[in-house]
């Protein structure tokens, strides 16, 4: 038998470490070559490490949530043959190195002794029958649209799926879910659910870490002002209806056409601020950030060239992207590059937002919900469609003056849509 070494590998350029955001084994595990070891974060993805051979793992680089350097010991192995190790020489990380998981050294066993194999895990006893209540329940929860995964998921949290309101269609999302438990929801079942501590690691982490340094650094201003979409939402519904085999319009991608048309009268909201070197960038194209609600948290795939794209193609990609960050497949050059984002709690809408600015960008945009309200118009009471519409400034770089120009002017090309689509 030999120890196999297997130091974390270079895993992009100029990452000097890594996060560990979940491990697929354990010491003691038997792993095959090219299974998984660990999924480890970086500031731009996160990246699956693979064994390059068979054998059992002997050490791990700590737990879920501790940072390695790149080139330190991520796993040791036994292995049969000559000892070796991946990668090159451990390096001295930054940070403390976390404490290193060893398994115990098993006694060898008798020559003629013949480990046994694992025995099969008993199988599950059969359920009582449910009360008459609960069938009724579990009768409501079936007859909800959601995949398997998401049904099991809403068991696992003890969430009644009858109660749970889609935010888009009626198919019940991993989204959904977490709205329901983020903005009010309580978990089904008796009694109340015991406490809980969750480390926060991953994507979560990153989130915690970028709002902080948001906040911390940039002194933000909000301007939230109202907006009739009335002709907009009609010419949205006729666009749709003749769309032939196009996707479907929602309003982000016509409200972004707006805003990158408003975008050319006013640069400094189009821009990052490098507030180490005190330079701001103002940018030509405009690479519409999207925050995007996924089941590891917020991600902002990003729109590139917006400026240059039909609505048609807006709507194609915002879903695509879209589709991408929620099932983890977004590339990492899909989630940074922005030079403005765009943040909507979709049909959970509320009156206003105060978003906090994706650093270091200059301005964030977030739409609230389309309602029908009663207005004046013309000395006369008519419902109307109205939407709140907020903005989130870096004061350092953008005057109230300015950001509420920018408003107005989006509010008037918004409020006669013509505007949005003609030069």
């Amino acid at each position: 038998m030999a120890t196999f070494t297997f130091n974390l590998p270079d895993i992009g350029e100029g990452i000097a470490e890594a996060e560990i955001v979940a491990w697929h084994v354990k010491v003691g595990d038997r792993i095959e070559e090219d299974g998984r070891i660990a999924d480890m974060m970086t500031d731009k993805a996160t990246v699956e490490m693979e064994s390059p051979v068979s054998g059992v793992i002997l050490k791990i680089a700590g737990a879920e949530g501790d940072v390695i350097a790149i080139g330190s010991m991520l796993v040791e192995i036994e292995t049969e043959g000559e000892a070796s190790a991946a990668g090159d020489e451990p390096v001295t990380a930054s940070a403390p190195e976390p404490d290193v998981i060893e398994a115990e050294t098993p006694k060898a066993p008798p020559a003629e002794t013949t480990v046994p194999a694992a025995a099969p895990a008993p199988a599950p006893a059969a359920p009582k029958a449910a009360p008459a209540a609960a069938v009724v329940e579990a009768d409501a929860s079936a007859k909800v649209l959601a995949s398997p995964v998401v049904r099991q998921r809403a068991r696992d949290l003890g969430i009644d799926l009858a109660k749970v309101r889609p935010a888009e269609g009626t198919r019940i999302r991993h989204a959904d879910l977490d709205a329901y438990l983020n903005y009010g929801g309580t978990r089904a079942g008796p009694g109340r659910a015991a406490d809980e501590d969750i480390r926060v690691i991953g994507m979560r982490k990153r989130i915690a870490q970028n709002m902080a340094e948001s906040k911390r650094n940039i002194p933000h201003f909000t301007y939230v002002e109202e907006i009739d979409v009335t002709k907009l939402e009609d010419m949205r519904g006729e666009m749709n209806a003749s769309r032939g085999d196009r996707p479907k319009l929602t309003a982000l991608p016509i409200l972004i056409a707006a805003i990158c048309k408003t975008l050319r009268d006013y640069p400094m909201l189009n821009a990052r601020y490098d507030d180490e070197a005190n330079v701001v960038t103002r940018f030509g194209a405009v690479h519409m950030g999207i925050a995007t609600q996924t089941d590891a948290g917020l991600m902002v795939p990003v729109l590139r060239g917006a400026e240059s794209l039909s609505v048609w193609d807006m709507a194609s990609e915002i879903a695509r992207l879209a589709d991408a960050a929620r099932s983890g497949k977004a590339k990492s050059e899909e989630l940074s590059g922005s030079t403005l984002t765009l943040t909507s709690l979709g049909p959970l809408g509320g009156i206003a937002t105060t978003p906090v600015i994706n650093r270091p960008e200059v301005a964030i945009i977030g739409p609230n919900k389309i309602v029908e309200r009663p207005m004046v118009v013309d000395g006369a009471v008519v419902i109307r469609k109205m939407m709140n519409l907020s903005i989130s400034c870096d004061h350092r770089v953008v005057d109230g003056y300015d950001a509420a120009s920018f408003v107005q002017a989006l509010k008037r090309r918004i409020e006669t849509p013509i505007y949005i689509f003609a030069d």
